[in-house]
């Protein structure tokens, strides 16, 4: 008892560390009540929940904050082109670009200093040469100035390096439109420090069955389940840790019911696609057990492969059984099926929709004989299989080695002027191979993009491709100053045919005066927007409309010009259908106009903003856009799941526009999991076999017929069925 007050008392006064002396030996020993080592003296604070959070800055790393990231100046961005001069411009940041100046005086000091050439090829120069140039000197050089009077001067200038400058400059500045200048010269790497785990040393310390947070949180939902599940603990921790682990198991197999095994738990949300996103609140909800919840859910089968839809509709029949009501918006036939209660909203889009069709079971939409709907369910109406499947033009583009994320090392064989599908499950590698490296790989060599695509070997067949385009469901405009008529070029046609009327030149009207961009013709208590925006603080923004032009975009004097008895501001109001039949005998306007019907748009007004647009519709409006261009071919369109938001009529429609593409000479890869839209292409890879580690590779490849007798290939069985 007397041992144990004393060391009490010592680990009280010796703020947690006690040195005992052994009386035999003469040894002394130290130890402590702390997270510390007594021998090198490095002790671990209190461990908390806190130190394992990366938003905490208990556990966030010191140096870059908990973001797992740095920003840092890419020599290869500064100087993109090696070819080039000094003197030719190849250094290509604001302020390090004229060969005039102070800082002409400095290269050029520099090279009598350092013996190199500013006429010569960068590739040419010393690379010690290019270190001093990028990075800076330590000594001082003299630098002889002439200023704009006349006047000499002379510097001793200790000179800080392009590169330091940069970084210098985008620390210090307050200007956001400065920061995006320079973040053009940066790449996004992992943190130095942590490797990009967001986390301290002291946290990363911390380990159950020999694995740290930062490990455990790289593992996919389906991995992560098994590691707790097979956790090996004594009975002391098993007591301790019951009721978390259960917690911890429920959770995660929440998410696996929502077909969301192949996420990583540290995957961050803003990579995460709508459905995903959709998916992870759906199992917060089926967690939490209420009843009399009214659900609303837009299209959750959204990126699901035809394998995990049936485990998404036991998930929410599990809802329903529990009490609740849902709503879902969805175009996913067999999710149609299986409603108990059916909304058929029509009959056109648009102004031609916004009546209820039918309303009721599966039966009563089929045996309706005004839904479009209906007629598909019951196979009236159909997508039909193409009778000659194109074999290309010969020439193929090849993606060797990618083994980006989960894709194992593989190489990819694409046939060029065809119609191409990637598909597999969720989470086997589609989206990593279509836009992480040939997207990205395509972007860095054809316009020098600053983005780093995913790891491969290299491509080859670049020869035979002038371009590659990402058609995207993304808005064609942020503003409702953007709309149809502009992004499609259709408006400058429009505009110049106003300029050419007698009023119009009788004033000196150019082409310009109808444009809602510039001043002269348009409004300017708006700006041309038609409406105001009012700033709502920590609300989004409130758009009300002009109460000077009503709407109309345009002054009095512009709107008074008219043709065929409308003015410019009548024609922005037209639907693309209306205005098709008004500007018939124009070829130039008819032309575009009539891709835009051929895309399925002919009910959208050619000034609707571009907010208003669905993101199926924008999407439509760009492959419009791209089909009214002029190129000879050999352009790589790239599409992700480009169905997303149609009905069987639009897929239908859809799928005419992408054959066109192809038929002007051009590639089209879609990744997508319609049955309708695979079984119309030419080729299929089929990447898989399961999500997550256990995907990423290739299952199968060729026409729809031969991936259909890939027994292992959940793709293949799915084509079994449709072809």
């Amino acid at each position: 008892e007397r041992l144990t007050d004393s060391i009490e008392i010592s680990l009280k006064y010796g703020d947690g560390l006690a040195k005992i002396l052994i009386v035999d030996t003469g040894e002394e020993k130290i130890f402590s009540e702390k997270f510390a080592c007594p021998v090198c003296g490095i002790s671990l604070p209190e461990i908390e929940p806190r130190l394992f959070s990366f938003n905490s800055p208990y556990g966030a790393c010191p140096v870059c904050g908990g973001l797992g990231v740095k920003m840092e100046v890419d020599p290869d961005l500064v100087i993109p082109d090696k070819s080039l001069s000094l003197s030719e411009g190849a250094i290509k940041v604001p302020g390090f670009q004229s060969m005039n100046g102070f800082f002409f005086e400095i290269i050029r000091t520099l090279s009598e200093i350092y013996d190199f050439d500013i006429y010569t090829p960068v590739e040419e120069i010393d690379e010690e040469a290019i270190k001093i140039i990028l990075y800076g000197s330590s000594s001082r050089i003299p630098i002889n100035y002439i200023s704009s009077n006349g006047r000499s001067h002379k510097y001793y200038i200790r000179w800080e390096g392009i590169i330091p400058s940069i970084e210098r400059r985008y620390r210090e500045t307050d200007s956001h439109e400065m920061r995006e200048i320079y973040e053009r010269f940066m790449r996004v790497l992992p943190c130095p420090a942590c490797k990009g785990t967001r986390l301290r040393e002291e946290a990363l310390s911390v380990t159950i069955n020999g694995k740290n947070i930062a490990e455990v949180s790289s593992m996919s939902i389906r991995d992560a389940l098994m590691f707790f599940k097979n956790l090996k603990l004594t009975e002391t921790e098993k007591i301790i840790s019951k009721q978390i682990l259960k917690e911890i198991k429920s959770r995660l197999k929440f998410l696996m019911d929502v077909g969301l095994s192949y996420l990583t738990i540290d995957r961050e949300s803003r990579t995460l696609s709508g459905g995903e996103a959709q998916r992870i609140r759906l199992a917060t909800q089926i967690g939490s057990g209420l009843t009399g919840v009214l659900y609303v859910l837009d299209e959750p089968t959204i990126g699901l492969h035809h394998r995990d839809t049936k485990r998404l509709l036991n998930s929410l029949k599990n809802l329903r059984d529990l009490g609740n009501t849902l709503i879902i918006v969805e175009h996913d036939e067999e999710t149609i099926r299986e409603a108990d209660h059916i909304i058929d909203m029509g009959p056109g889009a648009g102004e031609n929709g916004g009546n209820v069709v039918c309303s009721g079971t599966i039966e009563d939409i089929i045996n309706c004989k005004n839904s479009i709907t209906g007629r598909y369910l019951k196979g009236e109406e159909k997508i039909e299989i193409p009778k000659v499947r194109r074999r290309g033009n010969g020439k193929y583009f090849e993606i060797i080695g990618a083994r980006e994320h989960n894709l194992k090392n593989i190489n990819v064989k694409i046939p060029l002027n065809t119609f191409v599908c990637i598909t597999g499950v969720s989470g086997s590698g589609k989206s990593t191979l279509l836009y992480d490296i040939v997207y990205k790989g395509l972007k860095e060599i054809f316009y020098k993009s600053p983005e780093k695509p995913g790891k491969f070997k290299e491509f080859r067949g670049l020869e035979n491709i002038d371009r590659v385009v990402m058609v995207d469901q993304s808005p064609i405009g942020r503003t409702p100053r953007s709309n149809p008529a502009t992004y499609t070029g259709v408006f400058t046609p429009i505009r110049e045919l106003f300029s050419k009327t007698p009023e119009a030149r009788a004033r000196g009207y150019k082409p310009g005066r109808f444009s809602f961009n510039v001043k002269g013709g348009r409004c300017e208590a708006c700006e041309g927007a038609g409406v105001k925006r009012i700033e709502m603080q920590f609300l989004p923004d409130v758009y009300v409309t002009c109460e000077v032009c009503k709407g109309k975009r345009y002054n009095r004097e512009t709107l008074e010009i008219t043709w065929k008895g409308k003015n410019i501001s009548d024609v922005l109001n037209m639907t693309v259908n209306e205005a098709y039949k008004f500007f018939e005998n124009v070829p130039s306007i008819k032309r575009r106009l009539s891709l835009l019907m051929d895309v399925g748009l002919g009910y959208i007004k050619l000034g609707q903003p571009a907010p208003t647009l669905s993101g199926g519709e924008a999407q439509r409006v760009k492959l419009a856009t791209e089909l009214s261009k002029k190129f000879k071919g050999h352009t790589l369109y790239l599409l992700d799941e480009p169905t997303t938001g149609l009905h069987f009529d639009d897929v239908k429609k859809l799928l005419s526009v992408l054959n066109k593409l192809v038929d002007k000479g051009n590639t089209v890869i879609i990744i997508e999991h319609h049955p309708d839209v695979i079984k119309s292409s030419d080729w299929i890879i089929d990447l898989g076999p399961e999500g997550g580690d256990e995907g990423g590779y290739i299952v199968a490849e060729g026409t729809p017929e031969d991936v259909s007798k890939v027994k292992t290939s959940y793709t293949g069985k799915m084509l079994r069925r449709v072809l």
